[in-house]
């Protein structure tokens, strides 16, 4: 009985602490295309100094370019797979602000807002000046 106690108590532990971990913008999320819908890439985002950044891992068919052309300063004709697409964001409690995001298509850099919309669904919000111009995109949490 007590083996069956502490086997219950084991698998308990283990599926609190997985909710808890899960709830974090950290990890790899799919990114979906505004106008078909379709999936485009898988981006990682990751902490670094504290600050969130987030770079592609894997492109999917509905991708639209593989190397940031039109993209600013040193990120300018690099594969999207060498540059972060999300830098410099700071956590402001439950929201991660104050970063800014490019879109590889063509090149414009946005400021950037994230949250988290449960476990899987993370909102990214690119705009300019105030957050009321701008538009979020939702993407999902790669398992």
């Amino acid at each position: 009985m007590k083996k069956i106690k502490n086997f219950a108590f084991l698998l308990l532990i283990m599926f609190f602490s997985q909710s808890v971990f899960s709830q974090t913008i950290f990890g790899v999320w799919k990114t979906i295309d505004d106008e078909t819908g379709d999936p485009k890439s898988y981006v990682k985002i990751y902490e670094k100094d504290g600050k969130a950044f987030g770079r592609v891992v894997k492109l999917l068919p509905a991708a639209t370019t593989d190397v940031c052309i039109d993209c600013p300063g040193d990120k300018k004709g690099k594969s999207l797979y060498d540059v972060d697409i999300i830098w410099d964001m700071e956590q402001d409690g439950d929201v991660w602000d104050d970063g800014e995001i490019v879109d590889p298509a063509n090149g414009k850099v946005y400021s950037c807002k994230i949250s988290l919309d449960g476990n899987n669904k993370l909102n990214v919000r690119g705009y300019f000046g105030f957050s009321l111009f701008g538009r979020t995109q939702t993407w999902f949490r790669v398992e």
